[in-house]
C-alpha cells in the first residue's frame, strides 16, 4: 500500500494541501454564517493528474470534515466530488448543513 500523501491546512490561504511525489493536490474552502451556525463551504478538491486515483483527494477531503467537526462547523460541500465522498462515508453525515 502507498504511503498517504503529507497534508497541511492552510489556514490563512483557506486550503488544505497535500504533496505526494513532488505532486500538489488541494481543497479550497470559505467559511460563513447561516442563521448563526458557522459553515464551511467546499467549491472544490484538485490533484494533479500524475497523482489522481491514489486517494490523495480523499485523504484532503477527509483531513478537511476531521477538522471541521473539531471546530464545530457544518459542512456545504459544493463539489461534486466532496458531496459524493460524504455519502460513501457515513460517520460525517451529521456535518451536512
Amino acid at each position: 500500500m502507498a504511503a498517504p500523501p503529507d497534508i497541511v491546512h492552510r489556514d490563512v490561504e483557506a486550503r488544505f494541501e497535500a504533496r505526494l511525489d513532488g505532486h500538489r493536490g488541494e481543497l479550497h474552502y470559505r467559511r460563513r454564517e447561516s442563521a448563526g451556525v458557522p459553515v464551511l463551504l467546499i467549491p472544490s478538491v484538485v490533484v494533479d493528474r500524475a497523482i489522481e486515483g491514489r486517494g490523495v483527494a480523499g485523504a484532503l477531503t477527509r483531513a478537511a470534515l476531521e477538522w471541521a467537526r473539531a471546530e464545530g462547523l457544518r459542512v456545504d460541500p459544493l463539489c461534486p466530488y466532496v458531496d459524493a465522498w460524504m455519502r460513501r462515508h457515513p460517520e460525517f453525515a451529521g456535518l451536512r448543513a
